[in-house]
């Protein structure tokens, strides 16, 4: 289906009919985000943006509405255009000169951009009752895009690949985020408008990738990354190195023979007398006595020859995944280093590190305690080239045992997926800036666990970032909180999940313009992804009613307002409760311990309208009370209306 059109008036033969174009800096291009099929916001000027040549005089036209801009010294334009109701759907029209661009069925209604980790990204296809569910869906009032993963050094002022903005058929939702797919559709339906939804997430990243260089550069933690990333996203040549000097301070801080063992980074190194080894998983399971059981560093060295044309069309070096830590080099220049044992290893050749004939790959991997090595198949190693297609490196490597250790870990780069700071935002968000929305829904958090205090600012200030990104102050946020996974309790204990999720819904409190989605009781233990998206997306929608769209009512079930000291009991009283609270399958509440300076005990609860009372609780030493403090709690505790009480620790007064 055609996603964009261009058309010369002064030569219409000369052009393909459908074809996708780039932005160019002497043609006519509407900004990637804008294709056929796309909805835009209702009820609020209208952005349109893109590039032509410059100086030139760029018209856009769009139902019975029409505005020009010129193209500045870039050749980047930007118009607006009086608002719309919902309804649709038109063509959108931008000419140029003799150049005109045509998008057809736009529609005009709500937008919802959904960001986060991989539950965010979790595909509708995947979720419990998609078998059957999703056979038969045929909405064409209800639309997706998709985001390409870019992991951008600068801000983008497009996005990098191209995107097509789907109708919801059953053919096109598998694909979908499943949350961001189950929220749009129960909105869209109690609001009878078009809706669109735009999915920009990325699997475990942190919400430091997702926040602007400006908004993290006010945080000092984060202010030499940031600066450390401006120099790379300037001059990558001058921040590769700048980086590798880095990482070599590191490792003389911490091997002894850091600076005897570089001379093994030569290309002209004689290592005829290393062992050889064919890696493709961990070496400890390669069968290698010298690498049985080892937890510390190993360096590898390897071959790729390239022919001329190959050396001056190489763009990356592709490793796959390494466990953990890594520098890598090509003749002895530094072209990167990772330290999550998941992510590929991808990285960029700097023009004039290859050469033709013999080119010499060093690899130098921490292992970290972890299991250690290049784990991935040898056929996914190689030189990639401009065309896409992989020189392969010669699948034997030498190889030899550096410094044992144990626990270490170098702190990544600032561009290294899945830690880097504003990158994603760079790539993924930035070039979508001021496109209207209605809302935006957010489900992260899992790669943040154990830094709650630090994510108690971080998460207002993404929030305030994108608003600003998006030119609109009070743009709702509707958030997932962090379901259960991991350890079930026995006895009480400290939780890093429970202390996120306890931030979440803090930040989330102190935000008149965000609501709050609980998921603790659709989560799996076992399963990070847990498939009950349905779920998950229909509280989202839920909140969304009230924070977007001024229905009366609570975002989110029961939440603890007080803990009062009454007789030998604590009392705790609870908000949007609906018609009260309630236990399903006991006649008592679990999940609460009363907790001393020194330890804490589970206390049964007992439902008394819009409290529950933790009968002999009371006692001077207990200075708070917590629920569903775990790492994967069960709870039974629900409001009225069948929404769980959102999980809590609160301080209780003293006693007079």
């Amino acid at each position: 289906m055609v996603s964009k059109r261009i058309v010369s008036l002064a030569c219409v033969a000369g052009v393909l009919p459908g074809a996708v174009f780039a932005a160019a800096p002497d043609r006519l291009a509407v900004a990637r985000i804008f294709t056929d099929h796309a909805v835009i916001q209702r009820d609020r000027p209208i952005a349109i943006w893109g590039s032509a040549a410059k100086g030139t005089a760029v018209k856009v036209t769009l139902a019975d509405r029409s505005a020009t801009a010129i193209a500045d010294h870039d050749g980047h334009w930007r118009v607006a255009l009086p608002a719309l109701a919902a309804g649709g759907p038109y063509r959108l029209v931008a000419t140029a000169g003799l150049q005109t661009a045509t998008l057809d069925d736009i529609a005009v209604g709500d937008v919802y951009l959904c960001g986060g980790q991989s539950n965010m990204e979790f595909p509708a296809r995947l979720s419990t009752g998609a078998w059957g569910g999703l056979k038969d869906v045929d909405n064409r009032d209800l639309r997706f895009v998709t985001i390409g993963k870019d992991n951008a050094p600068a801000p983008r002022t497009d996005l990098n690949t191209p995107v097509t903005w789907k109708p919801v058929t059953a053919d096109t939702v598998g694909e979908a985020s499943a949350v961001c797919y189950y929220m749009a559709r129960s909105l869209q339906v109690s609001q009878h408008v078009p809706v669109g939804f735009i999915a920009s997430d990325w699997g475990g990243t942190t919400i430091q990738s997702w926040t602007s260089g400006p908004a993290l550069r006010a945080q000092r933690a984060y202010a030499g990354g940031v600066a450390a990333l401006a120099l790379y996203a300037a001059d990558p040549a001058a921040g590769l190195a700048a980086d590798g000097k880095r990482v070599e301070a590191w490792w003389d801080a911490h091997d002894p023979q850091a600076k005897p063992q570089r001379a093994w980074i030569a290309p002209d190194y004689d290592d005829t007398g290393w062992d050889t080894i064919g890696p493709r998983g961990s070496w400890k399971d390669a069968g290698l006595a010298p690498l049985s059981g080892l937890d510390g560093v190993v360096w590898f060295r390897t071959t790729v020859t390239l022919t001329e044309a190959q050396a001056r069309s190489a763009t990356a070096l592709q490793l796959g995944p390494i466990d953990t830590d890594d520098s890598a080099w090509i003749n002895g220049a530094r072209v990167g280093g990772g330290a999550t044992a998941w992510v590929w290893r991808d990285y960029l050749i700097p023009a004039g590190t290859l050469k033709a004939g013999r080119n010499t790959i060093v690899v130098r991997v921490l292992g970290g305690g972890s299991d250690g090595g290049l784990t991935g198949l040898p056929q996914n190693r190689g030189v990639r080239l401009v065309s896409g297609a992989l020189v392969p490196l010669d699948p034997t490597w030498r190889y030899r045992v550096g410094m044992r250790s144990r626990g270490l870990s170098v702190t990544p780069s600032p561009w290294d997926v899945p830690t880097s700071l504003s990158t994603l935002y760079n790539g993924m968000i930035a070039p979508l800036g001021g496109y209207g929305l209605k809302l935006v829904a957010w489900y992260q958090g899992e790669a943040n666990m154990g830094q709650a205090a630090e994510y108690r600012s971080l998460l207002p200030l993404l929030m305030a970032d994108w608003r600003k990104t998006f030119g609109q102050p009070d743009l709702p946020f509707v958030v997932a909180q962090l379901s259960s996974y991991g350890s079930v309790a026995t006895v009480p204990s400290e939780s890093g999940w429970a202390e996120l999720r306890d931030v979440q819904a803090k930040v989330v409190r102190a935000d008149p313009h965000a609501g709050l989605a609980v998921t603790i009781d659709v989560g799996d233990r076992a399963d990070i992804h847990p498939t009950q998206k349905t779920v998950v997306g229909e509280r989202l929608a839920r909140a969304a009613r009230v924070v977007a769209y001024g229905a009366r009512g609570d975002a989110a079930g029961p939440e603890a307002v007080s803990v009062e000291r009454r007789g030998p009991d604590l009392v705790i009283r609870f908000r949007a409760v609906g018609n009260g609270l309630r236990t399903y399958s006991a006649d008592v509440a679990i999940g609460f311990e009363a907790c001393t300076a020194r330890q804490c005990r589970f206390r049964a609860g007992t439902v008394d309208g819009d409290t529950v009372v933790l009968a002999g609780a009371n006692t001077a030493e207990v200075t708070r009370v917590r629920y569903a403090w775990a790492d994967a709690p069960y709870v039974n505790l629900y409001g009225a209306d069948d929404l769980p009480a959102v999980p809590f620790e609160r301080t209780v007064a003293p006693s007079p």
